[in-house]
């Protein structure tokens, strides 16, 4: 039989001999059947080392919101390359983007630029501690928010050890971890306000921030109910804490102005990543001047040789215009265009009874697979995820969807980008058919 991924088989098989398990971000050994490798991409598509082509929905785990190699951030970067890579001092481009920053999100009175949403996180929790003078940081089960020790605490326990409902796990899914960062979280269930109104009762004058995707994205795509950045905003201000918008994914994706624009809310602090610097390493803490003051006036450190990278501004400069340029087009069309693929994606599903539910905004949504005896309905919280993802099922559809020319994220995250059109959602859709048929004829319940 042949192998259509038979060079990127063979070149991993090199790079495990030289690259620590063959791969330099943990969750890539997750494709199957290889993790793949890629030589070009265009606007929504992609090409492997192989020759196969794909309209990718995967678009760089969501950092690429403009598509693949975008002509015009292309030319800018080309043409700052030429200027000079890196100064480790300052250039009038930090200005520009962090005015356009500045104009756009609600909450951004000042900013900072990191080179990873990971680094702005550690930034963000540092500054909230200083800021209050408080020990303690509230999160969501579930909700990630960056690969470092602060940002998996209670990421994804497993169900032995949930813990109960009331109290939710701070487990760490890493070894290595210093044990005490461990104490200085409480966990909450996302989407359950009266939940979280007795976590923060309990621990009254200790937290410092509450820190939360105003869509969690990284979980399942859940939406937030009725009231529950209402009462997270309610909360910070009556007892005196810092409202966190993670907004690594949100950002520019559901609104121009991210999530904070579009759900109406303005968050103390915000946390910008992905397509700010549309796939470049690049990210930014933003917030209102009062909540920035410990690093405005340096008693709180934020530091860094690669800050403010001029090939980055540059990308990001291009990227912040683009989303501007279009005006009342974005996130319409985008949202649209997701709405119309989740559908798609749910009405062939339904030929041949499998039992996949889309969720999500659209610009971002989740492919919920049941399993066997879940309950119908829109999943709220990590808990219900997890007890109702069929994620072994969802593997081998993903599989049979990627092997007739559609990626997906392993974990079931698509990302429309503004590459995306109605012909590709038409030929997404006709591609997957085949592919739910083949998974119709070749799944076996485990």
């Amino acid at each position: 039989m042949n192998d259509r991924y038979a060079t990127s088989r063979r070149l991993y098989e090199r790079a495990v001999k030289s690259i620590a398990a063959g791969v330099n971000s943990g969750i890539r050994k997750m494709e199957q059947p290889v993790p793949l490798y890629f030589q070009h991409g265009s606007g929504s598509r992609v090409w492997d080392v192989d020759g196969n082509k794909y309209i990718d929905f995967q678009i760089g785990q969501g950092a690429l919101l403009y598509g693949h190699a975008p002509a015009g951030m292309a030319a800018a970067i080309a043409a700052q390359a030429k200027l000079g890579t890196h100064w480790a001092a300052q250039c009038e481009l930090e200005i520009e983007v962090a005015e356009r920053i500045q104009a756009m999100v609600p909450g951004a009175e000042r900013v900072r630029f990191n080179n990873s949403a990971t680094e702005v996180v550690l930034s963000a929790l540092r500054l909230a501690r200083a800021h209050t003078g408080r020990p303690l940081i509230l999160k969501f089960e579930g909700a990630y928010h960056g690969w470092a020790d602060e940002g998996l605490v209670g990421f994804a326990p497993p169900p032995d050890r949930w813990g109960d409902s009331e109290s939710p796990t701070r487990l760490h899914p890493s070894q290595g971890v210093i044990p005490e960062v461990l104490d200085t979280f409480v966990v909450a269930r996302w989407n359950d306000h009266e939940h979280l109104r007795r976590k923060v009762t309990e621990f009254k004058g200790q937290i410092a921030a509450i820190i939360f995707e105003p869509i969690m994205c990284n979980t399942c795509c859940m939406e937030p109910v009725p009231g529950m950045i209402e009462t997270i905003r309610e909360l910070c201000d009556s007892e005196g804490m810092l409202m966190i918008a993670d907004e690594t994914i949100t950002g520019f994706r559901v609104a121009p102005g991210g999530a904070q624009q579009a759900l109406g809310f303005v968050p103390d602090i915000t946390i910008l990543g992905k397509a700010v610097g549309g796939g470049l390493p690049f990210a930014a803490l933003a917030g209102k001047a009062s909540a920035m003051q410990k690093i405005i006036d340096g008693t709180v450190v934020h530091a860094g040789t690669l800050n403010g990278n001029p090939l980055c501004l540059a990308a990001s400069k291009w990227c912040l215009d683009h989303v501007k340029s279009l005006g009342d087009q974005h996130p319409r069309v985008a949202t649209a265009l997701g709405q119309q693929l989740m559908t798609g994606l749910r009405d062939l599903a339904d030929q041949h009874d499998i039992p996949l539910r889309p969720q999500g905004p659209g610009p971002a949504f989740h492919a919920v697979m049941l399993k066997p005896g879940a309950a119908e309905g829109p999943i709220k919280d990590y808990r219900d995820y997890v007890s109702r993802q069929d994620s072994t099922r969802w593997a081998h559809l993903r599989r049979c969807l990627l092997d007739h020319g559609v990626r997906a994220i392993e974990r079931g995250l698509w990302f429309i980008s503004l590459a995306h059109s109605e012909n590709d959602i038409r030929d997404a859709l006709a591609k997957s058919a085949p592919a739910f048929a083949q998974h119709a004829r070749e799944w076996k319940p485990v």
